[in-house]
């Protein structure tokens, strides 16, 4: 978001990320409630400080699915392998939900909420890999905080065969789209 002329603040929501049955069979609404969720959590936040003023909260949740399966943050090593085995050689898709609150509150007690959220999706083919290339890779560490055990975005680059759609989607921030939506979140050059 920096390199799109982007300024922000970083803050982290600890929300539940459970799901129920129902969103499980559909990918892309869980992955926009996690997303309202995130948002939402920062949004209550920055009400309970006594915010005045007018604030745009966004809220993301990044999951890869392959089969109509939801492949989130492995638990542990067992899972992370079993995650990139059963992506070697095929393709998933990456979904990559944005919630976007507008935040409006110009005096206490006089608050506006508003929000919109999108999900973009990007198509991933992973190479065929052999045990020992997912053992090195695992081996590297960044796996256990990363949708579908990998990070394209760093040693997981070399899984990959060739991507369908936004690299950031993957990353897990689809600025391009968000600039699509939100146009208004870079202030024009004077």
């Amino acid at each position: 978001m920096e390199d799109a002329g982007i300024a922000f603040d970083v803050r982290v929501s600890d929300v539940d990320e459970q799901l129920d049955a129902d969103l499980l069979a559909d990918p892309p609404e869980a992955a926009k409630k996690l997303a309202e969720r995130k948002a939402g959590a920062v949004v209550q936040e920055v009400l309970s400080e006594d915010y005045l003023g007018m604030a745009m909260v966004l809220g993301a949740d990044t999951m890869v699915v392959c089969d109509g399966e939801i492949f989130g943050k492995p638990q542990n090593l067992s899972d992370a392998k079993h995650m990139l085995r059963c992506l070697e050689g095929r393709t998933h898709e990456v979904l990559t939900a944005v919630s976007v609150w507008l935040v409006a509150a110009p005096e206490p007690e006089k608050i506006s909420l508003g929000f919109r959220t999108f999900v973009d999706a990007t198509a991933v083919t992973f190479r065929a890999l052999s045990d020992e290339e997912i053992d090195d890779y695992l081996r590297q560490g960044e796996s256990f905080d990363k949708a579908g055990a990998y990070a394209i975005q760093g040693a997981g680059a070399a899984l990959v065969e060739r991507i369908d759609g936004a690299l950031d989607t993957v990353i897990g921030m689809p600025v391009g789209r968000l600039l699509e939506e939100f146009p208004d979140l870079v202030a024009p050059v004077a």
